[in-house]
């Protein structure tokens, strides 16, 4: 990858485990889907107006419509959601790393999806690494018996399962403009988000200035941006070189969450992050390069 490339994707990286910082914040004052909806519906707004700007028109069936939606409740809506509700009870550091298995969650999609690509054995050796890696993480909940921990770990796991039945989902509309499908998806994560925020939390109150600060990092440069170039940068430096920003994301999670809030970096979160790194590197191939000898020329 040039120069360029590599700062992008570190930039995206570094910004991802950035929203894990922000999510603390905001939990401290408004509720989980109030702070899904505050994303998404930003993020749409951003969004549509980038996609009119660029002078695109919309051009979508009703098929595609609902399949968007569709799409947007499961990307966007429930683990926009469940990433709050779970930093209720566990530091931004853990779930910056446990949301790195979310390579690992494709793979196990993948498999039992119909048409989808099937585990080799260095694949399924990754996803059992990184199921180990979250193990090392619940360590010390389990034995000081945190069961909210647990259950917070648990919450993230399930969002890494959404980010992987998406990426299966997103298959099917790689013929659309980029653009037009976050624009959609979007849209449908905040119109489905919406009466459910209003009927269990209620019209929110938002009376401090980190809220509104944090609101707009996670919704405008966590969420609008970034999906803006992704598939653009994907086409241009592969799947395999993008995945990198999949380690940068933990790492800024840990010392964000270090230097912000004061939480500490224990051993048991690094040697957790390196299981789930090797997973990773094992799913993608480039571990066993590491191992493989080098063709003879004469």
């Amino acid at each position: 990858m040039r120069l360029t490339d590599w700062l992008i994707v570190i930039a995206l990286g570094t910004v991802w485990g950035g929203s894990f910082l922000f999510n603390a914040i905001m939990v401290q004052e408004i509720e989980p889907m109030t702070i899904s909806f505050g994303r998404v519906f930003s993020a749409a707004l951003t969004c549509w107006a980038v996609f009119f700007a660029l002078g695109k028109r919309v051009q979508i069936d009703f098929k595609t419509l609902v399949g968007l939606f569709a799409l947007g409740i499961v990307n966007f809506a429930i683990p926009f959601a469940l990433f709050p509700l779970a930093q209720k009870s566990v530091s931004v550091g853990v779930s910056g790393i446990t949301n790195a298995l979310t390579p690992i969650m494709v793979v196990i999609v993948s498999q039992l999806w119909p048409g989808g690509e099937k585990a080799t054995f260095g694949k399924s050796l990754g996803v059992l690494a990184g199921f180990t890696g979250v193990t090392i993480l619940a360590t010390p909940a389990l034995q000081q018996g945190g069961h909210s921990e647990l259950w917070a770990i648990g919450l993230i796991i399930l969002a890494t399962l959404c980010y992987g039945i998406s990426m299966n989902i997103v298959r099917y509309y790689h013929h659309l403009d980029s653009t037009l499908t976050i624009c959609v998806a979007l849209t449908g994560a905040s119109l489905a988000l919406l009466p459910f925020m209003l009927t269990f939390e209620g019209v929110p109150t938002i009376t401090k200035a980190e809220t509104w600060w944090s609101i707009g990092y996670i919704s405008v440069i966590a969420t609008a941006l970034p999906f803006l170039i992704v598939y653009k940068l994907v086409e241009r430096v592969g799947a395999t070189n993008f995945s990198t920003a999949t380690f940068v994301a933990p790492i800024s999670a840990l010392f964000l969450g270090l230097i912000v809030l004061g939480e500490p970096i224990l051993p048991v979160h690094l040697f957790g992050m390196l299981a789930i790194f090797v997973g990773i590197l094992m799913i993608d191939g480039r571990l066993f390069l590491l191992f493989k000898k080098p063709k003879q020329t004469l």
